[in-house]
């Protein structure tokens, strides 16, 4: 479960991450294992070099060592000053190979003090090489190849010849540090050359990318241009499905048009006779009042297909400053005796993403309500919010009226309740600005406004400016 957490992150980045982290990892995996292996072959290489040094030395002594004279009077030279400088690690021992330490014969290097054979040699027949790693008198690593030599009617002899082996590791030292400054330099260069790739290869989805955000802040109305033959077909399957959204839409509209003039109409017609003189004055009240009741409920419910038919439009959006602008304006006038001061905070550029009526429903609803309530004063703001791929927009509308207690807010959003009967309206107005809030999938709320009133939130798809900052 932890490595599935800790994979988590990964997942969630873009394309281009995921490829140069997999890119990176793939190549670096691969060098260091190309690495591992050329180090591995230079260093067998550098050893069997070194052993056929060493064994060029060995059959020097060979040679001399069945030269017709006796063994013990035998003059071994290698004609190397190495073998004569005491303690050089170059080192040479011919004897039996149960000979007494004074019976066998040495290079002066070695001071007297025998050289044991390599680590693990085993057993050999005449004639065959062992090779393998020892330790010197002065603990020194040494690389010691050695081999028997039979002469004859003299018996058996070992014929031993020692190098150090810091040659051998220097030298593969030295390899592996010009294979990783190469390597090092050819990773960097693939690195470079996969960010190109990357950025060149995926400059199309980044068009794409680009032409539907122009088509969701309504800039545009569908995907032009020119993509490759693997990416054309997507931006094709989404101008389809872009006009088919559209299509649907225009029938909805018409649909919702018909229904209201259908029952608008009959509705008109109940009144009117109503009106009447023959009616009875009660009767004709009566359903006076009914109708009204009924073109609500008929008003609402064909507001709301309508929204629900047009929320989240690709193409749709409204500026927001303008709207807020107007509704300002216009509740000024309606509420011109109660001299109330409107202060706007709004950033310049800010958009809803959605149809203007339904925006100007829901804040001019807040603002409305707010109006009825408040003192003196009402505060709107408006500021973007969210994630930088998911915008939203955050409306707050406050006034410095009574307020609302805790335990009441949930209940006046429910359709046509009103906790004060005196205060004109149908009870209908912060039911649908949530209803059109939960259409356009944002939230809705209400808490304490720091003017002393109550404060209404609202929180819906929108667009930052160029440049703003999100909270």
């Amino acid at each position: 479960m932890t490595d599935r957490l800790a994979w988590l992150p990964l997942r969630r980045r873009s394309i281009a991450v995921r490829l140069a982290v997999s890119s990176f990892l793939s190549s670096t995996a691969i060098l260091v294992i190309a690495a591992f292996i050329l180090t591995t072959l230079y260093r067998e290489n550098t050893e069997r070099a070194f052993d056929s040094r060493l064994l060029v030395f060995a059959n020097n002594l060979a040679t001399d060592l069945v030269s017709p004279s006796e063994p013990e009077t035998r003059s071994f030279s290698l004609g190397d000053p190495r073998f004569d400088l005491p303690l050089s690690g170059w080192y040479w021992q011919v004897g039996r190979a149960d000979a007494k330490p004074r019976d066998l014969r040495t290079s002066r290097s070695l001071v007297g003090v025998p050289l044991k054979g390599p680590d693990q040699a085993g057993t050999a027949t005449i004639g065959q090489i062992r090779q393998g790693y020892g330790r010197g008198q002065d603990d020194r690593t040494l690389r010691i190849v050695e081999r028997d030599v039979d002469v004859g009617a003299d018996g058996r002899y070992t014929v031993r010849v020692a190098g150090p082996a810091d040659e051998i590791v220097n030298d593969v030292e030295r390899f592996r540090f010009s294979l990783f400054m190469t390597f090092g330099l050819l990773g960097f260069s693939l690195a470079a050359t996969a960010l190109l790739q990357i950025r060149f290869g995926l400059a199309p989805l980044r068009k794409l990318r680009t032409a539907l955000g122009s088509i969701r802040r309504g800039e545009a109305d569908r995907i032009d241009g020119e993509y490759p033959r693997d990416i054309a077909p997507l931006a094709g399957e989404i101008n389809l499905l872009i006009e088919t959204n559209r299509e649907i839409l225009e029938r909805a509209r018409t649909q919702v048009g018909n229904l209201a003039h259908a029952l608008k109409t009959p509705l008109s017609i109940i009144v009117n006779e109503a009106g009447g003189s023959d009616a009875p004055p009660e009767l004709s009240e009566k359903i006076r009042e009914q109708a009204a009741v009924m073109r609500d409920q008929v008003n609402y419910h064909l507001d709301r297909a309508r929204a629900a038919a047009l929320a989240g439009t690709l193409g749709t959006s409204t500026e927001v400053e303008p709207a807020l602008a107007g509704l300002v304006r216009t509740f000024g006038k309606i509420y011109r005796d109660k001299d109330i001061a409107y202060e706007v905070h709004v950033p310049p550029g800010l958009r809803f993403r959605g149809e203007k009526q339904d925006f100007e429903e829901m804040i001019g609803n807040l603002v409305d309500n707010a109006s009825k309530w408040a003192t003196g004063r009402v505060s709107i703001s408006a500021a973007p919010t969210g994630e930088h791929d998911y915008p939203h927009l955050l409306v707050a509308v406050e006034d410095d009226g009574p307020g609302l207690p805790e335990e009441d807010r949930a209940a006046v959003l429910k359709r046509g309740r009103r906790l004060d009967e005196t205060k004109p309206g149908s009870g209908l107005g912060l039911s649908i600005v949530a209803d059109l809030a939960a259409l356009y999938r944002g939230r809705f709320r209400l808490e304490a406004a720091t003017l002393g009133g109550l404060r209404a939130v609202i929180e819906v798809p929108g667009d930052a400016p160029a440049g703003a900052g999100q909270r």
